[in-house]
């Protein structure tokens, strides 16, 4: 065991925190959209899957054809609020369950997505263009600089959803999402809430999808498989860590929109860290699954054993 352990290069953990935060940041928009739906909509919605390589499909083949990075991000957002249109639509419209109407958009996109690509996956040349993000940018000499545009970005999202959610409209979704029956009983049109809903939480995923895809330096079909798994855990470590701390206050629901990208930012840095341990890669995807389930069980583990102690 001691041999184990002085065989780790702790420099190697910390040269890979800022590649972390970095893919954090970038995900936490992800991690946005997933919010909006799992916690406001209460809406199990799966289309993240293929909405997130959607979004990195449609920006990699725009800026292969000569867009500005930038620009087809817009394109990549859209293409995302397309795809959660549809899955909106076959639950509102044809009464397919939530879940079951995300699965068949997601498993739809997965062929979408081969014939936006015309193959598995497109790369692009990141010393041809000027991309948002790119992973050469983390270490070079503008990596201050890459990372304030990481986070000023971050920042007007907030900002912007933060600003949404308080107007008529945006109430009105948080209360289809609270409550349907009561909603509906106001004169509330919850079903147009939550397409509206889907739309805007699969266009932050398609965005991330574009972003991410520029950073990694192409696209790949499968790149948003288990997409959803991270999400989730940005959400739910955001919540267990950061819970009380955006509690009662009047800019709460900023500063839970906030804790979502340090959830995010934490889960890639415990990634990193099980990484540099050396434990096989192969069981990544099995040790987020874990994650997650242990932070959700935290919550309710929490006030089980709280209750007992009032019991007693």
């Amino acid at each position: 065991m001691v041999v184990y352990f002085a065989a780790l290069d702790p420099m190697t953990l910390v040269r890979a925190l800022p590649g972390n935060v970095a893919q954090g940041i970038i995900w936490g928009i992800m991690a946005l959209g997933v919010y909006i739906t799992f916690r406001i909509l209460d809406f199990a919605d799966l289309t993240v899957d293929g909405s997130l390589a959607t979004g990195g499909a449609v920006a990699v083949m725009l800026i292969r054809g000569g867009m500005n990075p930038a620009l087809a991000l817009v394109f990549a957002f859209l293409a995302g609020m397309v795809a959660g249109f549809v899955t909106g639509i076959l639950h509102t419209a044809f009464g397919i369950p939530g879940i079951l109407a995300s699965i068949l958009t997601q498993i739809g996109l997965y062929s979408i997505n081969l014939g936006i690509m015309g193959k598995s996956n497109q790369a692009i040349n990141v010393l041809q263009y000027k991309l948002v993000a790119s992973l050469r940018y983390v270490t070079g000499e503008g990596s201050a600089f890459f990372f304030l545009k990481l986070i000023l970005g971050a920042v007007a999202l907030i900002a912007i959803i933060y600003w949404f959610f308080g107007t008529e409209l945006g109430a009105s979704i948080r209360a289809t999402g609270c409550n349907p029956q009561m909603a509906s009983a106001q004169g509330i049109n919850t079903s147009f809430n939550k397409v509206l809903a889907l739309m805007i939480s699969n266009g932050l995923v398609g965005l991330c999808g574009g972003i991410y895809a520029q950073y990694q330096g192409a696209a790949d079909v499968n790149m948003g498989r288990g997409a959803i798994v991270i999400g989730l855990a940005a959400v739910i470590i955001s919540e267990v860590i950061f819970g009380k701390l955006c509690a009662g206050k009047k800019i709460a629901f900023a500063l839970t929109l906030a804790a979502i990208f340090f959830g995010a930012i934490i889960y890639y840095i415990v990634i990193a860290f099980v990484l540099w341990l050396k434990m096989p890669s192969d069981y990544m995807k099995l040790f987020s699954a874990v994650v997650v389930a242990c932070f959700l069980a935290v919550p309710y583990m929490k006030e089980k054993y709280f209750k007992k102690r009032r019991t007693a």
